[in-house]
C-alpha cells in the first residue's frame, strides 16, 4: 500500500532531476519535445497530468523510458485518490463483483 508521505511529483523529478543538473531550460525541453512551451510550464509545476503521448516524448527527450513517467504519475494519482477524503469515500462504496448462481 502507498505511504502517507506524498510520492515526488513529475514536475519535482522533472526540475530536479533533469533540468536543473542538464542546464536545459522548460523552452529547450518544449523544443526538443515539438510540444508548446505551456505543456512543458504545466508538467513543471503539477499542473497537467502525464499521458502516454507526454511519456513516450520525454522518455525520447531523456533517454529513459515511458514507463519510468507514468509509474511517477500512477504514484501520485493513486496517492491523490487514498488521500482525498469525497474521493476515498466514493472509492470505499464499490464492492467485489460475485459471480452469478
Amino acid at each position: 500500500m502507498l505511504t502517507e508521505r506524498k510520492p515526488v511529483s513529475v514536475g519535482e523529478i522533472l526540475n530536479q532531476e533533469f533540468l536543473a543538473p542538464l542546464g536545459i531550460t522548460q523552452g529547450a525541453l518544449a523544443e526538443a519535445m515539438g510540444v508548446p512551451r505551456k505543456l512543458v510550464n504545466e508538467l513543471c509545476n503539477d499542473r497537467r497530468a502525464v499521458t502516454a503521448d507526454t511519456a513516450l516524448m520525454l522518455a525520447r527527450a531523456f533517454g529513459n523510458t515511458p514507463d519510468f513517467w507514468l509509474n511517477v504519475q500512477r504514484r501520485n494519482d493513486l496517492w491523490e485518490a487514498l488521500h482525498s477524503p469525497p474521493r476515498r469515500k466514493r472509492i470505499e462504496r464499490a464492492q467485489r463483483v460475485r459471480a452469478a448462481e
